[in-house]
């Protein structure tokens, strides 16, 4: 499972807050782990939980033991690098080994992590990582990104 920053889960949590009560209901993090396939009973779920729902703390702690689940630090960070390959080719569309602010404002608005009012620019964003000053991010400055961003 991919590590997910603390402001993503914020964003998920609050999107599975449907009614903006501050918890999380079994209901709506049973259908958020089908999607990203963790599949358990609404009885195992609450037996595993120990209550009906969930605030964003126990959110946080919920979802860091099932990230660990059958997971090493060994074979976490071997993968790190295909990872982040993978991630990199995604963003990269056009496959020329680079990333474009055009190319990651796409990726972004078709996650659903961009609009036009979140006032970020991608052009700034890349630039805080090329370290080379070319305008576009190759792979080793993705991932000086990446590994900055995800703490």
């Amino acid at each position: 499972m991919c590590p997910l920053k603390t402001s993503d889960l914020q964003r998920i949590f609050r999107e599975l807050d449907k009614n903006g009560d501050g918890f999380v209901s079994l209901e709506e993090l049973n259908w958020l782990l089908e999607r990203i396939h963790v599949h358990y009973s609404l009885k195992e779920l609450e037996s595993l939980v120990g209550k009906r729902s969930l605030d964003f703390t126990e959110f946080l702690l919920f979802w860091e033991s099932i990230s660990n689940i059958n997971g090493n630090h060994e074979k976490e960070d071997s993968d790190e690098e295909a990872d982040l390959v993978n991630a990199f080719n995604v963003f990269d569309l056009n496959g020329d080994g680079f990333i474009s602010s055009e190319e990651l404002q796409s990726v972004l608005s078709r996650l659903g992590l961009w609009n036009d009012k979140s006032g970020k620019d991608c052009k700034s964003m890349i630039c805080m990582y090329d370290t080379n000053l070319d305008g576009v991010l190759d792979f080793e400055e993705f991932k000086n990104m990446m590994l900055h961003t995800e703490s």
